[in-house]
């Protein structure tokens, strides 16, 4: 039988009730930003960064000149040292624009012995290294609703800042949206939506219609422990609603294995579907797998959007 529990909310949340108990629950913080930063130097020396040639004021690399090319390019002072002529090289400063979303609500204190982390966790942790990453490269990050897109070396601190003296402010009783309040981005940004995502997909559906309404395009990062894809439940189960009083107790779990599966995967789909149609992405994500592997898969696709960008920018 798997053993699974719900965080409680002290531990689930950044803070408790009162700012001690605040400022002690963020001593989790250092923890999470060592493995934010570890993680995000991980895929930094996986891939190039977004350092490439184009209209800037930052000198990037000498490289020998083609025939064909303007003699204006030519820089003599460089060439002078060798027997071929060279042209100097500026780095693209056109930084692009990325607004992360992390989920905190109840359903992501849901942990198992057989995850890493708990989803609230490995979500913080990715929300983090994903904006750590995209500043080494010259990128604009904010975070939806709480800090304004900067590029700014200590990003990981500004945000944990932010995300602290949201639940100071807003008190403990409140309780964590499961999908962010915004609104429309610019369409040449990105949104990173990181959750569980198990809210009714048509309010999904709106969120990503609301975000991308001027063409902005997104990504979700669909987290998972792995006992909510398995279902490994057997014999007499209680299953206890996080978001209300609701159980269901049930006398043969494994009978509903099947059907289980079958929904998850609907549910799934649908949200697949309404990310694709806004030429967005869904990658899924489960807590018993390194966080390196969903920021990698991330990066690729943040990347492929720049180059899409940048390239219709220059035609």
């Amino acid at each position: 039988m798997a053993e699974v529990r719900l965080l409680d909310r002290d531990e689930g949340r950044l803070a408790g009730r009162q700012q001690d108990e605040a400022l002690s629950l963020a001593r989790r913080f250092p923890n999470l930003v060592v493995a934010a930063r570890e993680v995000a130097a991980s895929v930094l020396h996986g891939v190039h960064g977004r350092r490439r040639a184009g209209v800037g004021e930052s000198f990037w690399q000498f490289r020998p000149f083609d025939a064909g090319e303007s003699k204006n390019r030519i820089d003599w002072r460089r060439s002078a040292r060798d027997d071929r002529l060279y042209v100097r090289e500026r780095e693209w400063e056109a930084a692009h624009t990325v607004m992360v979303w992390i989920d905190r609500s109840a359903s992501m204190r849901f942990v198992s012995k057989l995850a890493l982390q708990p989803k609230i966790d490995r979500a913080l942790v990715l929300g983090l290294a994903t904006a750590d990453l995209l500043i080494r490269g010259g990128e604009r990050v904010g975070l939806l609703g709480l800090v304004r897109p900067v590029a700014a070396r200590n990003i990981v601190e500004r945000f944990a800042e932010a995300l602290l003296s949201e639940i100071l402010q807003r008190g403990s009783d409140h309780e964590a949206a499961e999908l962010p309040a915004s609104d429309s981005l610019p369409r040449n940004s990105q949104a990173v939506l990181i959750g569980d995502f198990l809210s009714d997909p048509a309010a999904i559906a709106a969120t990503i219609e609301k975000i991308g309404a001027r063409g902005a395009r997104g990504h979700l990062i669909m987290i998972a422990d792995p006992v909510e894809e398995t279902f490994p439940f057997s014999g007499h189960t209680e299953f206890i609603d996080v978001d209300s009083p609701a159980r269901l107790r049930v006398g043969d779990a494994e009978s509903l294995r099947v059907d289980y599966i079958r929904r998850l995967e609907a549910h799934r789909e649908a949200i697949r579907t309404a990310a694709r149609a806004r030429g967005w992405t869904l990658l899924l994500h489960r807590t018993d797998r390194p966080a390196s592997e969903a920021l990698l898969a991330l990066r690729m696709h943040l990347d492929a959007h720049f180059h899409n960008a940048s390239a219709g920018l220059a035609l």
